[in-house]
């Protein structure tokens, strides 16, 4: 058994305890594996461990992992998206959780190629009690839901959301459940979207309460990065 296989294995065990006190499936929480910082090696050993989806914030360090990882590799683009960066996250990542700016979504959906599938796309929310955060305020978020769907080559996938460190599990809850209830606004304006991307390693269990059907897992996958 390897160290990621172990430390899969206590990640699934906290999923499935916090999924049965919400009254969930385990099944509908999926890990996003954070491997920013960390070698090709370590993408490999998560493969053999079961793990296929992979999570990067920086465009130049994840083309070369891309170029190296066979299949099968879903990777996520989960960092802030610069203008200058939108082609190459466009022509190489399956999915981008970090979209808060119309003219970025314009520019993504102009830059996708043809022949790939549509780019999955969440909006990111900025957190309540960080102003200075990224994302999008949410008296925001209906113009630029409405702006994605009608793009061609992007597919409105749900929303992600990171609150700021250091917090009590009442107060990422809080985060969480605001977050959820956005969603559910989003389905009664008639989206059909099924992602919500939140939660990480410190906070996967209050995440999950709330709905989450993505965590992003970095630090209790992967250890300390280099």
């Amino acid at each position: 058994m390897t160290r990621i296989t172990e430390q899969l294995a206590g990640l699934e065990r906290r999923i499935r305890a916090a999924a049965e006190r919400a009254g969930r499936d385990p099944q509908g929480v999926r890990i996003l594996a954070v491997s920013k910082r960390h070698p090709p090696a370590a993408i490999r050993e998560a493969q053999q461990a079961g793990l296929s989806r992979f999570g990067e914030n920086y465009v130049q360090e994840a083309l070369t992992k891309i170029a190296e990882i066979a299949a099968p590799a879903e990777w996520h683009f989960i960092g802030a998206i610069q203008a200058n960066k939108t082609r190459l996250i466009a022509e190489n990542f399956d999915w981008v959780h970090t979209v808060c700016d119309p003219r970025i979504a314009k520019r993504l959906s102009a830059r996708r190629p043809d022949a790939l599938p549509d780019l999955q796309v969440c909006i990111q929310l900025r957190p309540a009690d960080g102003p200075q955060r990224s994302g999008i305020d949410t008296d925001e978020l209906p113009a630029l839901a409405e702006l994605i769907e009608e793009l061609p080559r992007l597919s409105l996938r749900g929303l992600m959301v990171m609150p700021l460190p250091g917090r009590t599990e009442a107060d990422w809850r809080a985060e969480f459940g605001k977050t959820r209830a956005l969603l559910d606004e989003l389905h009664a304006r008639g989206h059909r979207i099924d992602t919500l991307s939140m939660g990480m390693s410190a906070d996967l269990e209050a995440a999950i309460m709330e709905g989450s059907t993505m965590l992003r897992i970095g630090t209790d996958l992967f250890g300390p990065r280099t």
